[in-house]
């Protein structure tokens, strides 16, 4: 099970990519939007805003968010840090029900880009 270290580190190499983007995918990742990223096995949520074309994690809250964000992810540390690192397809994560990813509609339009 991966650690609450290894998740944000995740998070942060998954900023590091977003500002190096060009494209769709740099247009998509320059949205101003609050985000949660909730790690189910380890009952943690990071919180913060994409913004400026990065994530950055505000803070770390024991179970779930008490305010929804405008872009809500919830998956297991595991599957995080494998996403990050290449080995699992988000689309196929997200399409099995391993990942979820809630935001509104155009949100999930522009979203679909970093796919």
């Amino acid at each position: 099970m991966a650690t609450i270290e290894e998740c944000r580190a995740a998070l942060e190499k998954l900023s590091d990519n977003m500002q190096t983007a060009e494209g769709d995918v740099r247009t998509a990742a320059a949205l101003d939007r609050s985000v949660s990223c909730r790690i189910t096995d380890l009952d943690i949520t990071f919180v913060g805003r994409m913004t400026g074309g990065r994530i950055v994690v505000h803070d770390t809250i024991q179970g779930p968010p008490q305010e929804k964000a405008q872009i809500r992810l919830t998956m297991k540390g595991d599957d995080l840090v494998a996403m990050v690192n290449g080995e699992l397809n988000f689309a196929k994560a997200w399409g099995s029900g391993r990942v979820k990813l809630e935001a509104g509609l155009r949100d999930l339009f522009q979203l679909r880009k970093l796919l």
